[in-house]
């Protein structure tokens, strides 16, 4: 095993409006209630305006395991440097739930 994340099984000609549909329940739907919490928040007010790229880019993201990505928003474990500014946005938008306000 290589230890990088799994690709995500999405059709190369899947609609806009699907994938979007389809990352706002993959957000909502974590195995913790915080990543349900942080990733739904996020999804609801930046997908509709993410290009294709980045898109794809939080696709691979919530392809990784929950405890990781909580720690990279919570600042506890380093980031990948693929994810740094995406994970970054992401925290920028968690703090009263990654930590106190």
């Amino acid at each position: 095993m290589t230890g990088l994340p799994i690709e995500p099984a999405a059709p190369l000609d899947e609609p806009r409006e699907t994938r979007e549909r389809r990352l706002r329940m993959r957000s909502m739907r974590r195995g913790i209630k915080e990543m349900d919490l942080i990733l739904q928040d996020f999804a609801t007010r930046r997908l509709s305006e993410m290009s294709d790229e980045g898109l794809a880019l939080y696709d691979r993201l919530l392809s990784e395991n929950d405890h990781d990505i909580y720690g990279w928003i919570a600042g506890s474990l380093p980031v990948p440097e693929r994810y740094a500014a995406l994970v970054a946005e992401i925290a920028d938008g968690a703090r009263g739930v990654t930590r106190p306000r």
